[in-house]
């Protein structure tokens, strides 16, 4: 979304830095001078006592002189609550009272109906609130106070209330203010029975609001009291406020607690949350009733990069905990993890905050655990391993879980890390050859030297890719340069081709525009002269056969299947080899040996034609090209299924 033009600057107008920031700190009144617009404050970005950030309503801007934090209204809103851009700017924008710009009438529209349902919403919150005080109330009361050890304070700084068992007390309450009953409907405060009847969804419930990430309420969560309900918990519908599965209870606290440096920890209920948050875990979320989608992971990981979770020690909190790492597996990526606190004896957050205090709690996020040591223990916890069929059966589980991982540098380290946890639990190690270095006089073994300058700008050293694939390559497109006439031909295959570096790709491009182009040389010379001359001016291509004869056109197709046929069963080669390398240390499998043997296979083939005859590629044509057209045909690069 897009803003109009001198958006932001009316919002700079209509709202003061100082009335912004004044929220969250306490003005040093012995330096402010608040005439002038000048504020001094304890910089609530870092610990500090003295009062080194600066506020300057006039320029509009803040500095602070011990972390150096600094910026605007829209800057100071986006840092201390951890938002983005836009939603800084709704933010501020609200406290303005400028209506943010829509981006159609159908968008306004929504907007519109969204405000009205959660006016219904701070209604119903309202009626429950004064439920819990009342004698209507008293048991839920109890139950706050003693078994969750929850004061007052705490039941309204979480807007903790009481539905009480009358089913239509709310509906009563909210038809007092006015609000029709389709609105009662779809904000899922109210449902209506089968004979038409409203009444209260939660009634016979303490509630708890949940709210979005700016702090709007749009839904509602019950916890019955009755042991005997067919549902301890029940949360709201799905509904145009509310979509349970990308939505986090306390996300906007959280959200400003981790800004703060807080770590983030995933509980799994609300209690839970509220027992973190009131012993200073503040920054503490919980999924709304339901397993941890990937929208939600999503929503986790902006929040902050490494968060714990810290689900139930009991069997069900186990298969929470296992879940979200068979989820969380194919979205790593670099800097984005998750570590897992294991609670003791089954307890739950609540029960170990009240059993034993927050100290304890610290210690076991302090002891959290990284994912692939989970995982591990998932797969080798309680089972026997002494025989080579179990111990493939393990290797075999753990490259497919290790297979789901899509960022290559994770996998790699993913790879390195269950090897070692495999080392450690089998006890065998794999012993490197010994490689001596150059024999000099006294029988002892010289030092390696540095590099020669010709070595460290030769081809081999800056090749991207294994060489000789690059040099392949070189040959193929310089061919195709010379002899645009065989481009439909070999267009497929060009296309296909999975090229090692930016200039090749370049001249792919160009060439498979220029087809059938008689001056495809002069034109990609005038336009990437560059990549060109990388290219023709290697040896190994200015002495190819079908750049030394550019009138031959049969000559340059042979060549071009042979180069083809060459360079992807090499590719094929390298990518089982790489793929066994990934593999665990342990005897390979039977399918593991029949997939190398078949590459090398296909590669000693491709590769033995040009061995034969070398000396004249031009004799015996007939052959040679039936020979090309198998390998071509057979796909004896690709991976065949048994």
């Amino acid at each position: 979304m897009s803003l109009p033009n001198g958006f932001l600057d009316e919002l700079r107008t209509r709202v003061t830095l100082s009335s912004i920031v004044g929220k969250k700190v306490t003005w040093d009144m012995r330096k402010s001078n608040m005439a002038k617009g000048d504020f001094w404050a304890p910089c609530p970005f870092h610990q500090e006592k003295s009062a080194s950030f600066h506020v300057d309503d006039r320029k509009g801007y803040y500095y602070c002189f011990g972390c150096h934090a600094k910026g605007d209204a829209v800057t100071f809103v986006k840092e201390s609550e951890n938002l983005g851009f836009m939603e800084a700017v709704q933010v501020l924008a609200g406290e303005a009272g400028m209506q943010m710009p829509a981006r159609d009438p159908q968008a306004a529209q929504r907007a519109d109906r969204r405000t009205e349902l959660q006016q219904v919403m701070d209604e119903a919150v309202k009626f429950y609130r004064l439920q819990l005080k009342t004698a209507a109330g008293s048991a839920a009361r109890t139950y706050l106070s003693q078994k969750r050890r929850l004061n007052e304070q705490a039941w309204d700084r979480w807007d903790i209330g009481w539905s009480p068992d009358n089913a239509q007390a709310v509906v009563e309450a909210l038809k007092a203010k006015g609000i029709p009953e389709d609105l009662m409907t779809a904000s899922g405060v109210v449902a209506k029975s089968d004979n038409g009847r409203l009444y209260d969804r939660f009634h016979a419930r303490i509630i708890f609001p949940i709210r979005d990430g700016r702090g709007r309420i749009i839904s509602l969560g019950g916890r019955s009291l009755d042991p005997n309900a067919r549902a301890k918990y029940l949360n709201g519908p799905e509904t145009e406020l509310f979509d349970k599965g990308r939505n986090l209870f306390n996300q906007s606290p959280a959200r400003e607690a981790a800004g703060k440096g807080k770590p983030l920890i995933v509980a799994e209920g609300y209690m839970d949350v509220i027992a973190l948050s009131e012993a200073g875990f503040t920054a503490a979320v919980a999924p709304l009733g339901t397993a941890v989608t990937e929208d939600q992971l999503r929503l986790i990981w902006r929040i902050a990069d490494e968060p714990v979770i810290a689900l139930d020690g009991d069997t069900a909190g186990l298969r929470a905990a296992q879940r979200v790492i068979d989820l969380a597996l194919p979205m790593l990526e670099a800097g984005k993890a998750l570590r897992f606190a294991v609670l003791p004896g089954g307890m739950d957050p609540d029960d170990l905050i009240k059993a034993n205090g927050a100290p304890a709690m610290q210690t076991i996020l302090d002891q959290a655990k990284p994912m692939v040591q989970l995982l591990w223990q998932r797969e080798t916890e309680g089972r026997v391993f002494d025989s080579p069929e179990r111990r493939a059966a393990l290797d075999k589980t753990l490259r497919a879980h290790l297979a789901r991982i899509a960022d290559p540098s994770i996998k790699n380290h993913y790879v390195e890390e269950v090897k070692r946890l495999r080392l450690d639990l089998f006890g065998t190690a794999q012993v490197r050859p010994f490689q001596p270095g150059p024999w000099r006089k006294g029988g002892k073994f010289a030092p390696p030297g540095g590099a020669l300058a010709s070595t460290r700008s030769s081809l081999l050293a800056q090749a991207q890719g294994p060489v000789e694939e690059s040099l392949r390559e070189a040959v193929i497109l310089a061919t195709l340069i010379i002899h645009p006439a065989l481009i439909h031909r070999f267009e497929t295959a060009l296309e296909r081709l999975d090229l090692s570096g930016d200039d090749h790709d370049t001249l792919r491009q160009m060439i498979l525009a220029g087809a059938d182009m008689p001056d495809l040389h002069a034109r990609i010379a005038q336009s990437a002269p560059a990549a060109l001359d990388a290219v023709l001016s290697r040896p190994h291509v200015a002495i190819a056969p079908p750049v030394r004869n550019p009138q031959d056109d049969d000559l340059a197709a042979l060549c071009l299947a042979e180069e083809l046929a060459k360079l992807e069963a090499r590719r094929g080669a390298r990518r089982e080899i790489e793929d066994a390398m990934e593999d665990m240390d342990g005897l390979p499998d039977e399918g593991l040996t029949w997939r190398l043997s078949q590459a090398a296979e296909a590669r000693h083939r491709s590769e033995k034609s040009g061995q034969s005859d070398s000396a004249d590629l031009g004799e015996d044509r007939a052959a040679l090209s039936r020979q090309l057209q198998r390998l071509i045909d057979d796909q004896v690069w690709v991976k065949k299924n048994r």
